[in-house]
């Protein structure tokens, strides 16, 4: 079970995710949306497509695109679609 936690709350846990480059891309129904609002920012991946991001909120503390996610990601990538991943302090164990 991999489990994504950021002050103190646990963002998303599944035992479904999908490992790339070393990321757990989380599925979308595993996450706790509650903290979540989609940020304007955006980038490109070469073999994954156009990136786009969630900032985190928790009490008052904000983690500006700490979550991103592919939309529309490329057939290589097609395993991560409908999926988050994590960093900028997000804690994801196993």
């Amino acid at each position: 079970m991999a489990k994504a936690t950021w002050q103190g709350i646990v963002l998303a846990e599944s035992d479904e995710t999908v490992v790339v480059e070393g990321n757990h891309y989380f599925p979308a129904a595993s996450v706790n949306w509650d903290y979540f609002r989609e940020s304007s920012h955006h980038t490109t991946c070469a073999w994954k497509g156009v990136a786009s991001y969630y900032t985190i909120t928790v009490d008052g503390a904000e983690n500006q695109d700490a979550a991103w996610f592919y939309p529309s990601p490329s057939a290589a990538a097609a395993q991560i679609i409908d999926r988050v991943a994590f960093w900028k302090g997000v804690r994801v164990e196993r």
